[in-house]
């Protein structure tokens, strides 16, 4: 019995050696598990499901042949990929999961999210959440010829990473209150989350009780892996392909 959990893929054409390491988990380590969630940030851009670049259909066909296989597949939405819709959904057999669930993980209720909404020091980044979040706004975008929707992506995305880069360590990482707010608010002692790229395992008190915030970690350098079995959670690493092992990571 294993539950697997991952997160921070950023997923590209530009990344063949994440890419590989992706497919080859999908193809291999998560056949037969009870189930694999992935905790945003799956892609690095995801400007509508109406992209059908070979390279998003190599990714769906992943995810098809899993669900297929009969491995039940949840997604939660990130901080770059919050446009993945409903065609998503149906042409993978992914469930699309609130940003905010409760899930049962082997007994234990565990709260799990993407993890920027952790993030309220980074007030930036929260205004900016809210207006590309505005259900208007997205009508708005979505009418827009895909070119120009994947000029807007790029510019953004370029613009986040400069941004990123002026912020300190402190702000982009959680806020302890807020931790504590959310594990408060949904009842249980455990959370896992991605976003800040900082795995680890937190243990924390909450109301007076030990409990546990589980961080996911990307997979720019390694393929990150949380595993989850009756007995407890562990985060591990997936090593590249070795003949794709040495290319860059981006900055």
């Amino acid at each position: 019995m294993t539950t697997l959990f991952i997160s921070d893929l950023h997923l590209s054409a530009e990344r063949p050696d994440i890419t590989a390491c992706f497919l080859r988990f999908m193809a291999q380590e998560a056949r037969g598990i009870d189930a694999l969630y992935v905790l945003g940030d799956l892609f690095e851009m995801w400007i509508g499901d109406d992209d059908e670049s070979p390279f998003h259909q190599q990714v769906k066909q992943a995810f098809r042949a899993l669900t297929d296989s009969g491995v039940p597949c949840y997604f939660i939405h990130g901080n770059r990929d919050f446009l993945i819709g409903r065609r998503f959904s149906e042409e993978t057999g992914v469930t699309l999961l609130p940003e905010h669930s409760v899930i049962d993980l082997y007994g234990t209720p565990t709260l799990i999210l993407h993890g920027d909404t952790l993030c309220t020091l980074d007030e930036g980044y929260q205004r900016y959440r809210k207006k590309v979040h505005n259900r208007f706004i997205q009508w708005l975008f979505f009418r827009l010829p895909l070119r120009y929707r994947q000029q807007i992506g790029h510019k953004m995305r370029s613009g986040s990473s400069q941004s990123n880069q002026m912020k300190s360590q402190a702000i982009m990482d959680v806020t302890p209150t807020e931790v504590l707010k959310a594990m408060n608010q949904y009842q249980v002692r455990q959370m896992i989350h991605g976003h800040t790229h900082r795995p680890d395992v937190h243990d924390i008190l909450v109301q007076g009780q030990p409990a546990q915030r589980i961080v996911l970690g990307d997979w720019y350098d390694h393929g990150s892996v949380l595993v989850c079995t009756p007995e407890g959670c562990e985060l591990e690493t997936r090593d590249f392909p070795a003949e794709l092992a040495t290319l860059s990571t981006p900055a």
